[in-house]
Formats: C-alpha cells, structure tokens, sequence
C-alpha cells in the first residue's frame, strides 16, 4: 500500500505472503512475524554498514501493520482467550521493539505512534457506526510529544464518557482527536511537509513545545488548508461565466493573505494564544471554503440528474403503457418543432458545460434528461389514453378516495423500504400488515382459500420476527444445523408424498393419478443427500476452525465439492423432464440449501426456510386472489391496487381490436405483438391491481437481503462461514462466497415471480418493467441522502445506499434473465413457459383448466 505508486528507493516494504493469514490457525504469528522481521533488520544493521547509514538517516519512519488483532478478533471475538493472549504478544512486542529502537539510536530523539484504523463489536466485526468500531486508540511518547496532564483526586478532562474508567486512566488528561490529524501529527514529529491534500489539523495539546512554536506550526498547516483552497478557486475562476467568491474570504478584510498577516502579527507580539484562536478560525473557514468549492455546481448538477430520474420514471411507465397496457398503437407527435426546441435546449446545456471545462459525465447528465423529456412529449398521447384505460373505472367518490389510499399506501410503503436502508425493524411491522391482507377480500375468499392464507398468514409472522433479530450474527452450530434439518425436512416430505402433490397441483386433470420418474426422484434423492452432507460437513469444519487445529485437506475439498455439485446436480432434470411447478420449485429449493447451509453463521439458514415458503404462499395466495375478483373470467384483473373491485373494467375486453397507425413507432413491434397475443388469449393487459403485484415482489427484493442483514454487516467482515472453504485470506474468493450466499434468495425469488406472471397471464416481462418503472423511487431519495463529509461510515453509507438503489433497475432486468433459465419448460392449465422467443403457448379461453392449486 505504501511502496506502490512511490518514488523508486523512497519507500521498503516487507510483507508476508497472503497463505501466511490461514484464520483456521493462530493469528499472532502474524504479528510475531512483524515483530522478528524489525528485530532483523536493526540486527543486520550492526555488520551492514549500508544499512546502518540509511537507518540513521534524518526523517525515518517506520510502519509495523499488526494484523494479528484484527483477525483473531473476527475469528474468536475480542473477548476470548486467543484475543487476550494476542492482546499480550503485542504488548510484549511492542516493549522489546520501543527498547530495541532506543538503543540503536541512543539520542531520544524517536517519536512513538500506536494507533488503530477501527474497533471491533463484541462479535467481532467492524463496519457499521457503533462507537466500538469507530472509536480507536492513540498512544503517543517519545521525542517531541508532551507528557501526561495528571490529576491528584477526581476525573481529569476528557472522560466525560466514562470510557477510560476501565483502564483506571481517568488521572490522566483525555485528548481525542479526528483520525484525518494523526497525518498531520505525524508529519509535525518527523518534520515533514504537511501531506497534500491533507484536511487534518495538527493537534496541538500533544505537541512538546513552547506556545509560540505551537502557533507557528497550526498556521503552517492553517496556510496548507488555505493553498489547497487558492488552487481550487483559480480553477473554478478560470471555468465560470460568473464566479461568486465564498464570502468567508472574499473580499480585502476578509482574505486569506489578511487575516495570516494579523496572525503573524500576534505571533511576532509573543500573544500565541491569540494567534492559536485566530488559526483555528482560519483553518475553519478554509475547511468551508474547500467545501463551497466543492459544491459550488451542485444545484445545476442536482437539478439535472433529478430531471433525469423523474424522466426515466415516465420515460419507462409511458412505456409499460405502451407494450402492456394500451390495445392500439399510438404513434409518436413527434415535429420539427419539438425536435428543434429540445435540441436548442441540449445544445445551450452543452455550451455551459463546454465553457466550465467540465468532466465527459457531465454531459450525459445533461443528455439523459433531454432524450427522456422528449420522447416523453412526443409520446405524450400514450399517457393519456392509458391513464383512461387504467382510471376510467373511478368515478365516484368512494372510488376516488379508495384510489388515493391506495397512492398514499403505494408510495408510503416506497418511502417505509427507503427508511428500511437505515432501521430494519420496519419489515416487521410490514410483514404482520401483510399477514392481514387476505382479510380484505372477505369471508367467502378466507373460507375458500383457508389452507393458502394459513400458510401464508404463518409464514409472514415467521418472517416479521427475522428483522427483530441482530443483523451481525455470532456463529451457533445448533441454528445452522435447524435451518439445515427445515430444508432437509422439505426435500424429504416432498419425495414421500411426491405422487400426490403432484395430483393436486397438475396442469390439467389427466395428471390426477401422474407417472412418478425415478431417475428424477434419484436425482432429487442426490440433492437431498447434498444437503445432509453440507450439515454433516460444517459441522466438523467448525469444530476444526474453533479448536485451532487447520482444515484437514479432506473436510475442506468435501465442503467446496458439496457446494459446487449442489449447483449442477439439478442439471440433470433436464434430462428427465417435469412440467409441475411445484416440483421446480422444490429442485430450486434444494439446490440451493447446501449454500444456505455452508456459507451461514446463524439463523440465515432458518430465513431461507422462511422466506422460500413466504414466496410460495404468496404466489398462491395471488393467483387465488385474481381468480377470486375476476370470478375466472377472460377479462383482466380489475383495478383497485388494494382490494379490487369484482367487475373488470369494460375498456379490457378484447373482441376485434382494429389497429390503425398513421405513421411508424419504435415500440410499434412489441405493441402489435402483444395485441395478437390478446385475440389469441395469450396474456391479458396489466391493470392497476398489478401495481400492487408489483410493489409486493419489490417490497420482496429489499426482504430478501435485509431480513437476514443490512448494508453494515456486509460492510463489517465477518467472515466465520468462508472460512470453513477458504481458511487463508483471499480477499476475492471470500467476497465472491458472500455474493453468492447473499443472491442465493433472489434466485428463489426470481422463479416464483416469473411462475407468478404465467399464472396471472401477463407477458413474462410485463410486471418486471412494473417494478423497473418504479425502482428510481428509492434511487431518487438515496440521491438526495449522499453525504460527502462527516465520518467515513456515513459517506459511504450512504453512497452505498444510492449505488445499491441506483442498479436496482438493472438487478430486477437480471432477475427477469434469471427467472427464464429457471422455470423453463413448467406448465399451468396447458400453458407451458417457453422463454426466449416472446411467445405463450396455451388454450384460446385464456383460462386455466382443471386443478387450480
């Protein structure tokens, strides 16, 4: 980290190899490493004259990274016995290196530095803002730093937290300071250059050195602050049509150059602490002048980009309305008149950004927003007819309040899962409202479908409890092994009343009495011998890990062989085909239960169970709830997003749609096809109800990560699971497993949405493009949260937060490509899912025959 990048002969690294950090083995020969290899090098010092002189150059420092802590920490928690006894190896080493160090030089003239770059929580991860992970150490001595402040009786300053009470430190006078002015102190003690681009402040109250030399060297940093600020204002002068000056130090009586003169002025008076309190206003309003700078665009940046999201959010619902909705080809106003108005309009956009000099991204902020307002007008005939297809139904005013509730709810629960980002519990308060949704629909529906809403009903407080839970997770074998026997538990009830799930749940009333395949009962057989295998395997991988010994060689190519079998042992159902979804779901289930079972800690095992039969209720639950309020009719489902009303709207019965064109469309392609795929009862228009379809399966994406997590505990390292695979540090290899362990949900997810979508007789991607339209919701909330100062943790939170939002809209696209691979080949009531060439086989009636469940 340090050689790379610097000047050839400036800086010397020694590292040890990255198989050396084995975390099934005792992490403080690392440090014992570090320790041996500088007593080395002062050692071959004394018969290396060339070495000698170099160590005794003026302005040496050297770096010891003690990693030992760190992943004895994430290994065995920093309460355990393996972090005390790391503890003192440390201690023990960095007594013999301070003494080694004092005796080569002899001259006192050695500053010592011991510091962290974060704590840890007491389950030994680091990441998210609790004071434990951010709070570190600072222990400076040696030349050039002051001695203690003490105190007879009482708490000296400082210890207004009580933290240092355990340390019986609470004599000695605290100074806490930002980690960014360690840089700057360090620099000060070696007599170096402030660091460029250094925004630290050099603190004072450690320095060995009389108030005037203090003063001094706050105003030498003060004045780098200030440089850093006339580099950056020259710039911004030379690019703006109409520079505004930050007003701190805009004018003569308020410059910089001003006010270091009066400085200086106390300073030659010998008034140092008027000149100290001068430099740290100084150093303040450079800081905010930085900060004007940096933010100086900011408001004709926003704006662009925020007319480009609202613009890619009718952009893409004038499209759904377009290839989903309507049942004629509108075609595009476009004139040479738009064309011409929302050219001159890119055009001047251009010119401002030309003239400012600005970065090739600026201009595809400016671009987005012209092509998506653009064909926004143009289309604009699109909108409005389908806003009379999809509201022609509301005409009274219980209609019209019911439509409102349904918004208010609609874009409330988008702002509850924006609020989801930073306080998980919401999904439980979500999940048990979700548990009540069946009740709307009345008695009658209940009574029909009690099976489905018990299910249903139990799943979802089963899941309302996960968010109640610590997203970071101590390891338990006993949960691990419970999720692993839950999943064991399905594959095996299934195999034994395989012949009559099949019966109940068949395309078609000729599968009553089905033909069970035993090479696919084999087959799934082998998947569920995967799962016990996996039980069988982590078990024994924990136990090697926690008791020190290493991974034995077999138990580590058993454990990676399971998990990569699990992934293409359901291959081989392609070779024995069958159409039933039930079954496809269970072989996804199965497939993917040895992930849940290897790469999990806790009780990420017992919300793969949850959530998988969460979903299967759900797509269920759905499918009755459209058959139920549309009383198994042709038309499409009927409007109200909440609880819809049972008669469909007349606008969606399809007899002989003409359709007239009067000139070419982009989309007239789609369009044309889906209408033939109406009249030949292929898949219906969407409806407002499908919103709610849509919001649901949303609401399901967010679940699927934060029920079992957060944004922190992916950020936090806690690696205890990857370890059982790959014991010696591989930053990629053991980042690859925990993306894959957490996509595994959405994988699930993805095939129970796009069964869904065939059961509901939509086309495949129409509910996708739904959920596309509406992601930038969020993404445009996260956008307006992105801090770009405070504590590292809440800039990149919330950055991570806006990216995560940000390529939603692509996750869902994957989805869909996921959700193809995964269900091809099932069928419901004659209709088998043939994706990839936009075509729905099935019956004219649009109906789904025989079995409904």
């Amino acid at each position: 980290m340090f050689s790379t990048g610097a000047v050839e002969g400036r800086v010397d690294a020694y590292c040890y190899e990255a198989e050396f950090e084995d975390s099934s083995k005792d992490a403080w020969v690392l440090d014992e490493w570090v320790f041996e290899r500088v007593k080395k090098l002062f050692a071959d010092a004394k018969t290396n004259a060339t070495l000698d002189a170099q160590l005794r150059q003026e302005k040496n420092v050297f770096f010891l990274h003690l990693l030992g802590l760190d992943t004895t920490g994430h290994a065995h928690r920093p309460y355990s016995w393996q972090y005390l006894q790391n503890i003192q190896i440390v201690d023990r080493g960095v007594q013999e290196i301070t003494k080694i160090i004092e005796e080569f030089y002899d001259d006192d003239k050695t500053a010592f530095v011991f510091t962290a770059d974060h704590g840890m929580s007491d389950w030994g991860s680091h990441g998210d803002g609790h004071p434990d992970n951010t709070r570190t150490p600072l222990v400076a001595w040696g030349a050039g730093i002051a001695t203690p402040n003490k105190t007879e009786s009482g708490i000296a300053p400082g210890h207004g937290d009580k933290f240092s009470s355990d340390w019986n430190l609470d004599s000695i006078e605290r100074h806490d300071v930002d980690q960014a002015d360690v840089a700057a102190l360090m620099a000060y003690l070696v007599g170096l250059d402030f660091p460029t681009n250094n925004v630290g402040v050099v603190p004072l109250s450690y320095l060995d050195a009389d108030p005037i030399s203090k003063a001094q060297a706050l105003l030498v940093n003060a004045q780098e602050i200030l440089e850093m600020y006339h580099v950056k204002e020259d710039i911004k002068k030379s690019t703006e049509l109409r520079y505004k000056p930050f007003p701190g130090l805009g004018d003569d009586t308020h410059s910089a150059e001003y006010r270091v003169s009066v400085i200086k002025q106390a300073i030659n008076a010998g008034n140092a602490d008027e000149a100290i309190r001068q430099t740290y206003d100084l150093i303040d309003l450079g800081l905010e002048g930085l900060r004007y700078l940096q933010t100086y665009d900011w408001l004709f940046l926003r704006t662009l980009i925020t007319l480009g999201y609202v613009g890619w959010i009718v952009f893409a619902i004038t499209t759904v309305i377009d290839i989903h909705v309507l049942t004629e080809v509108v075609p595009a106003q476009r004139t040479t008149a738009s064309i011409a108005a929302f050219s001159s309009v890119l055009v001047a956009l251009y010119g401002v950004l030309f003239k400012q000099q600005s970065p090739i991204v600026y201009y595809v902020y400016a671009f987005f927003p012209v092509m998506f307002w653009e064909e926004i007008f143009v289309r604009r005939s699109s909108l409005i007819k389908g806003g009379r297809s999809l509201f022609g139904h509301v005409s009274s005013r219980t209609d019209i309040v019911k439509l409102v509730l349904s918004v208010v709810g609609f874009f409330g629960l988008l702002e509850a899962l924006v609020q989801s980002y930073f306080t998980r519990e919401i999904y439980t308060v979500c999940y048990v409202a979700a548990a009540a949704w069946p009740a709307l629909y009345g008695q009658e529906f209940l009574k029909k479908n009690i099976g489905t809403v018990a299910t249903w009903v139990l799943s979802c407080l089963t899941m309302s409890a996960f968010t109640l839970l610590p997203a970071n997770k101590a390891e338990s074998t006993t949960l691990i092994m419970l999720g692993g026997a839950l999943m064991f538990a399905v594959g095996a009830l299934y195999l034994f009343f395989e012949k009559s799930i099949l019966a109940e749940t068949g395309p078609t009333e000729e599968l009553a009495e089905p033909e069970l395949d035993d090479k696919s009962r084999v087959i799934l057989s082998i998947q569920l011998g995967l799962v016990l295998l996996s039980m069988i395997v982590t078990k024994s991988s924990i136990g090697y890990i926690q008791a020190r010994q290493g991974l034995p060689l077999g138990v580590l190519v058993v454990g990676r062989a399971t998990l990569f079998v699990s992934f293409f042992i359901p291959q081989l159902h392609r070779f024995y085909p069958n159409s039933n979804y039930v079954h496809r779901l269970v072989v996804i289930f199965l497939q993917f239960a040895p992930t849940f079972i290897i790469l999990t800690i806790s009780y990420e095992g017992l919300f793969y169970f949850a959530f998988c039969l969460c979903l299967f209720s759900w797509m269920r639950l759905e499918h009755q709830v459209y058959l139920h309020t549309t009383g198994e009719s042709k038309a499409a489902a009927p409007a109200n997003p909440i609880k819809p009303a049972v008669e469909a709207p007349a606008s969606l019965v399809f007899a002989d749609t003409q359709v007239e064109v009067s000139e070419p469309s982009s989309l007239q392609p789609f369009v044309e096809g889906r209408i033939e795929a109406i009249k030949n009862g292929g898949y219906r228009s969407l409806t407002l109800a499908d919103a709610r379809i849509s919001l649901f399966f949303f609401y399901f994406i967010q679940s699927a990560f934060f029920s079992a997590s957060n944004i922190a505990s992916v950020s936090s390292f806690s690696l205890d699971a990857v370890y059982r695979l790959v014991p010696v540090f591989d930053p990629f290899s053991q980042g690859a497993l925990l993306m894959v362990k957490l996509m595994v949900p959405f994988a699930f997810l993805s095939s129970v949405f796009g069964l869904l979508n065939m059961r509901l007789g939509v086309a495949p991607s129409a509910l996708f493009m739904v959920v596309m339209a509406v992601s930038d919701v969020m993404t445009l909330s996260f956008f307006y949260m992105v801090k770009d100062e405070g504590s590292w943790l809440d800039i990149g939170t919330t950055i991570s937060h806006f990216v995560i939002a940000s390529l939603l809209g692509v996750f869902v696209a994957g989805l869909e490509l996921v959700s193809e691979v995964m269900i091809r080949g099932v069928e419901f009531g004659g209709k088998t899912i043939v994706r990839g060439n936009g075509k729905v086989n099935g019956d004219s009636n649009g109906r789904v025959n025989g079995k409904t469940e």
